[in-house]
């Protein structure tokens, strides 16, 4: 009998993917809260893994012409997106240290979560083999 791990695991695979990507988007912006001018990103997490499990309405960047940058390079595949600041900077930069904290520290509970989400998965599946 085969077993599909896709399928066992479910989209949490893929979620450990975009939450780590995500993790690195944030740290780039808490590395940057004093650079004038810098802009902080993020990756709308929701809408990438709509995309991942076949849902049409979000649409993951293509590159449609060879001269465009290949979206692969900057972003990991997922279009980043300019956060927008509640409190505007005079220097241009859009970071804010408290909400980008409060994203990062979600992002890390949701990536744990999916961690134990699939060892609880494999513990099982070593238990079925084992025929405890």
């Amino acid at each position: 009998m085969r077993t599909d791990f896709n399928n066992y695991l479910g989209i949490h695979t893929d979620a450990l993917y975009v939450q780590a990507r995500r993790a690195e988007v944030l740290a780039s912006n808490l590395a940057n809260v004093d650079t004038p001018g810098y802009k902080a990103r993020d990756i709308d997490f929701r809408q990438v893994l709509s995309g991942l499990a076949g849902d049409d309405s979000a649409e993951l960047m293509q590159r449609t012409n060879p001269l465009h940058l290949d979206p692969e390079s900057e972003s990991g595949g997922y279009e980043l997106l300019y956060r927008q600041p509640h409190q505007a900077s005079l220097d241009g930069n859009t970071v804010e240290h408290q909400v980008e904290m409060a994203a990062y520290s979600d992002n890390a509970m949701r990536y744990l979560a999916s961690l134990r989400f699939i060892g609880n998965q494999l513990s099982n599946l070593r238990t079925a083999i084992r025929g405890q």
